[in-house]
């Protein structure tokens, strides 16, 4: 598939607090996020802002960084919807719009959204298919629009370089954008998410740590790529050992963040974004960013 392009920046952020404030907020966050310069803003789509018009707000709300879908679940909407929803966006907002496509997880398809979930790849696939034959009969944008797939295990990678301009994997260490890269090959987004925790005692960070994973450790999509990247089950107990959230989430003054962050650049990321959390999970952690901009964008 031909690559197309997009001016992201090595750093972006990734938040669901935005969630948390009203509309008016959410946009006066997302234009300081932008001149603070990180170069993206990633959110995802469960049960609350739908995704394209959550992206819209932001979009209108700034004038420069890009607003990316981490991720627009393929349950949603129909694959014409999809197409059109990205293409509107993309021509409005040249070069501003990333859509971060995934198939979801089992209870936010069945139980949230109440539809069959069916085999993740051929899914993908087919919809993908859909999505690229889709009718648009209106203004189209100017340069073709980027699309990234979350990704995790060696078959959805593949489909991603095949089939999408890159990746966004979630939940992951650089031992796994290594692997990501090699899939990948060179050319395509990888675009991993790293949460961090600005917090040196090991406990409270730990303890931040596993109020984050301990629902991610319910999703099989995530425990399985847990145990392709070597750890066992016994680390998804109780919200997660010591081992899973040290690797997975980073955590520490500044300079244990920088060198996370450096690593998955040296393992092949092209742009990492950064998911801050803290004790109070809705509370939007401006003075984190602040302090994430000033030693890794300026230094």
């Amino acid at each position: 598939m031909p690559q197309a392009s997009m001016q992201l920046g090595p750093i972006g952020i990734w938040s669901l607090q935005l969630e948390t404030c009203p509309a008016a907020q959410a946009q006066e966050v997302a234009s300081e996020l932008e001149q603070l310069g990180f170069g993206a803003l990633w959110f995802g789509e469960a049960a609350g802002r739908e995704a394209f018009t959550h992206a819209g707000l932001l979009l209108a709300g700034t004038k420069r960084i890009v607003i990316a879908t981490g991720i627009a679940n393929i349950y949603a909407r129909d694959p014409v919807a999809m197409a059109a929803a990205q293409k509107t966006l993309a021509e409005a907002y040249p070069g501003r719009f990333l859509l971060g496509l995934g198939v979801s997880h089992v209870p936010l398809v069945e139980q949230l959204r109440g539809h069959r979930y069916e085999k993740p790849i051929s899914t993908m696939r087919a919809y993908l298919d859909a999505m690229d034959r889709a009718p648009f009969n209106a203004v189209p944008p100017s340069s073709k629009p980027v699309r990234v797939l979350a990704a995790l295990g060696p078959k959805m990678l593949q489909l991603a370089a095949e089939r999408a301009d890159g990746a966004h994997p979630y939940n992951v260490n650089p031992e796994h954008t290594a692997q990501a890269r090699q899939t990948l090959g060179k050319g395509p987004y990888l675009c991993p998410e790293q949460a961090v925790i600005l917090e040196k005692d090991p406990a409270k960070a730990r303890e931040i740590g596993r109020a984050f994973l301990g629902f991610y450790l319910g999703l099989p999509n995530y425990t399985n790529n847990f145990l392709r990247l070597g750890f066992r089950e016994e680390d998804f107990k109780n919200g997660g050992s010591d081992r899973l959230i040290d690797a997975i989430i980073a955590w520490g003054d500044l300079d244990a963040i920088r060198k996370r962050i450096r690593a998955h650049h040296s393992a092949g990321a092209d742009h990492v974004c950064i998911q801050v959390l803290t004790a109070d999970a809705k509370a939007i952690p401006r003075p984190q960013w602040r302090e994430l901009a000033s030693a890794l964008l300026r230094s």
